[in-house]
């Protein structure tokens, strides 16, 4: 953890040992904390104590104020000390655990967040929970010290009423996810286009015309919500949904959640107009949204888009990739104690890093003001305009303006970093670290720029050298030398995402070969049975009160939906017909429970369209070093095609061929560069030219290639 002073004054307590940045912050509270784990709750049993659980992670910044206001509290400590045994988990190491917390919050009080409050018996069973707390009672909301003392206080008169509660909570929790995932009962068929045209109905409902998004304040970006509206624009032809798609894309970057100086986005926006965001900046956030920037570059071929993803490659690449080339998670809201201080700048301090007249331009462009538009400093926003509108008004061309704009940009950088940066959460997290890989391939594939899929090849090679013992199993979290926690579901179908993506961007087989290891791993240790798709724990997974099995699209995709977008992919490559049969089943089980509430399953959504399209497929076979083949890759790389797999043969790759035996029957035909069209594993007649496959593209994106 990096930037966030540690205070030293007080003994360690046991999460000095830990390597969680989360949990390293506060490893010198006068809290007596354990780290999750049998110790702290045979601890609790032996004394008969109920456990308080606290959930949150290193860039939350509720959870910098619980901790201020009471884990740094003497008081509050002495109280945990003497009647409880206090536990504390990081969120991003143990996403199990708050699952499950989290769904008995969001069950007891109709909603959730962090940091997560939660008191459990020794058994590991809930009784109550919340999400922040004040010290004390404070504008009607209960504080610590008031919950803390009423539950010592009962708990003493009768602890098994504790017991039976959580016995009840659990029994209702199980009836709930048994009901989630049969959906609204009426829907019997198995999920088709009414799911698809009922969600876009919804989207239509909430979309903000005006501003872009879904809904009011708070506005968050949900890529994977305008992923598929844009696939469905396209399966469809239905342009008022790529317009919804290309007013969010717009308003997201000129808001003030994009990062004018630094570039990146932040993780939500906190009002309507995207203007003033929570400042701290996801990895996941920032690999999702670069896809679906180079999604909408690929339909629509507006440079915009494009310059926007590449310029979330250049701050993860700079301030987001460890020295091994892996990706960190996260970086803080937080600096100095306040939220947002490194982001924002006065005026004054405008011309202190650009001078009185650029000063003068650059607060014309960006909203700069005298009062400010956050606390009153200000946030450069785009909001009165995109810079080619605003050049006429300057008296400067547009490509003028733009060179003037960087130039501002670079001072304005080097001015911020003199600050105290916000604290980065440096640990290497596998499902996080597969989403930016995806990304980066997808960036090397649209743009043409290999240097993408270069440091996509570093984080993925790091993952596979680091990040699984020696046995095989991947792991989830790599910190400071150590690498720990059995891969949970996301891991493993984001990474087989990322590597699949890898392999279509750069023809290296080994990505692919991963890809298949893993895709073993996935439908071996985490299926269910009885009704299809995944659990989110291996069956080597710690045994908790009940195994979760998400299935929602919620900030990020579930490893669900992403299973069900990539595994037909893989099936189409390798013409399995077993795991195309998995495929099917992972589709039909979240598709049960997306019929409830589609537009929450938007990942999925787009997963059930690509199942609707058959199972595609192109494989190009060539000479290495023909210019035609590199053409013929070039124009499928670059091609919006969100069903399809791509294979490459390159000639004398027997390595691809041993791993996938129904490629020797698709040669270069007279050793030219030849691309072979599948379906459902049947081919139309291959293609010798590169007008051929043009043509063949084009009907594609038309919808008239059958």
């Amino acid at each position: 953890m990096r930037g966030r002073p540690v205070t030293t004054h007080r003994v360690p307590n046991r999460l000095a040992n830990e390597k969680s940045p989360y949990l390293l912050q506060h490893a010198h509270n006068p809290v007596d904390w354990y780290p999750w784990g049998d110790e702290a709750f045979t601890k609790a049993q032996s004394a008969n104590k109920p456990v308080f659980l606290s959930i949150g992670y290193s860039t939350c910044h509720w959870c910098h104020v619980m901790e201020r206001e009471s884990f740094e509290d003497q008081e509050v400590a002495d109280l945990l000390n003497q009647h409880f045994i206090s536990i504390k988990v990081d969120r991003e190491e143990r996403p199990d655990i708050d699952a499950l917390y989290m769904s008995v919050c969001q069950a007891l009080t109709g909603s959730g967040g962090w940091p997560l409050t939660v008191l459990l018996t020794p058994e590991k069973k809930p009784f109550y929970a919340g999400t922040y707390f004040p010290k004390r009672r404070m504008l009607g909301r209960m504080g610590l010290m008031d919950l803390l003392e009423q539950i010592q206080a009962k708990w003493g008169q009768d602890g098994e009423a504790f017991s039976k509660l959580g016995d009840d909570l659990l029994t209702e929790l199980q009836a709930n996810e048994r009901k989630q995932r049969q959906g609204d009962g009426q829907h019997n068929d198995e999920p088709g286009e009414e799911l698809l045209h009922e969600a876009f109905r919804l989207y239509q409902s909430q979309f903000d015309e005006q501003y872009g998004g879904f809904g009011n304040a708070p506005k968050f970006p949900s890529p994977h919500n305008l992923s598929f509206l844009l696939a469905y624009s396209q399966a469809y032809n239905v342009p008022q949904a790529l317009q919804m798609v290309e007013t969010t894309l717009t308003s997201m970057y000129r808001g003030g959640m994009y990062d004018h100086v630094g570039f990146g986005f932040a993780r939500y926006s906190t009002d309507r107009e995207w203007l003033v965001p929570h400042f701290e900046k996801m990895l996941y956030d920032n690999a999702l949204l670069a896809y679906v920037y180079l999604e909408a570059f690929q339909i629509t071929g507006k440079p915009l888009y494009a310059e926007i993803a590449e310029s979330v490659f250049t701050y993860v690449r700079r301030d987001m990739t460890s020295p091994e080339g892996a990706f960190y998670s996260a970086e803080d809201a937080d600096s100095e104690g306040e939220e947002g201080k490194f982001y924002v700048f006065s005026r004054e301090e405008i011309e202190e890093a650009l001078g009185l007249e650029d000063m003068h331009s650059y607060c014309h462009v960006y909203g700069i003001t005298p009062e400010g538009n956050f606390e009153r400093k200000n946030i450069p926003n785009l909001l009165q305009g995109l810079p080619e509108d605003m050049a006429e008004r300057l008296g400067m061309n547009p490509l003028g303006l733009r060179t003037r704009i960087e130039e501002w940009r670079e001072k304005l950088f080097a001015y911020r970093k003199i600050r105290i940066p916000p604290a980065k959460d440096d640990k290497v997290l596998t499902a996080w670290n597969g989403l930016m890989i995806a990304a980066l391939a997808k960036g090397a594939k649209a743009l043409q720029k290999p240097e993408y899929a270069q440091a996509a090849g570093g984080a993925a090679d790091f993952i596979w050298e680091k990040l699984r013992r020696e046995d095989g199993r991947l792991l989830a979290r790599y910190r400071d030398g150590e690498a720990a926690f059995p891969g949970y579901v996301d891991d493993y179908a984001f990474m087989i995402w990322g590597l699949t993506e890898l392999y279509e961007a750069t023809g290296n087989v080994t990505y692919l070969e991963r890809a298949l290891v893993l895709k073993d791993g996935l439908v071996t240790l985490f299926p269910d049975a009885e009704q299809g798709g995944f659990f989110f724990t291996g069956v080597d997974g710690e045994s908790l009160p009940l195994r979760s099995k998400e299935l929602y699209d919620g900030a990020m995709p579930s490893g669900n939906s992403v299973a069900a977008m990539i595994l037909p992919r893989l099936a189409a490559m390798t013409q399995d017909v077993a795991l195309k049969g998995v495929a099917e089943r992972t589709a039909i089980a979240v598709g049960a429970a997306a019929t409830a509430y589609p537009a929450g399953y938007s990942m999925y959504l787009k997963a059930l369209l690509g199942f609707m399209g058959g199972g595609k497929e192109w494989v190009l076979a060539g000479k290495r070093e023909d210019s035609a083949l590199h053409s013929m890759l070039a124009q499928v790389q670059q091609a919006y095609m969100p069903d399809a797999a791509l294979l490459i043969k390159w000639e004398g790759d027997e390595q691809l061929v041993e791993l996938l035996p129904h490629l020797a029957d698709k040669p270069a035909l007279g050793g030219a560069a030849t691309a072979y069209v599948c379906r459902d594993f049947a081919c139309r007649e291959p293609l010798t030219s590169l007008e051929a496959v043009k043509e063949l593209l084009a009907a594609q994106a038309k919808g008239r290639d059958e």
